[in-house]
């Protein structure tokens, strides 16, 4: 089945931290709060550019523990969205954002 989310984050290279998400449900924009928009979204994966397969670098949540970390704004943006409130979309969404998440520093551009 094809994830019926889309994730993007922005900023490319070197300037990841001045980018913004935009999220789509099946081609329909979602609204974000604020919070989250603009920072990264703690999912679970390498971000350190040097050593991007080094497991010493892995930080993060996983899906499970993500999403019960995450419930509350996401029901919100699902509810005004008219998302069905169903486990297959909470863990769609993680598994969109996760692709495209990012740490400050994961991009070498400040150091």
């Amino acid at each position: 089945m094809e994830n019926p989310f889309c994730a993007n984050w922005t900023s490319k290279g070197n300037t990841l931290c001045l980018g913004h998400w935009q999220i789509a449900y099946k081609g329909m924009p979602l609204i974000l709060p604020q919070v989250q928009m603009e920072k990264d979204m703690g999912t679970k994966g390498i971000y350190n550019f040097i050593d991007p397969d080094d497991e010493l670098y892995l930080e993060g949540l996983g899906e499970d523990e993500w999403i019960i970390e995450n419930i509350e704004w996401l029901t919100d943006v699902f509810l005004q969205a008219n998302i069905p409130l169903e486990e297959e979309n909470f863990r769609a969404f993680y598994q969109a954002v996760n692709k495209e998440d990012w740490r400050c520093g994961s991009c070498g551009g400040c150091i």
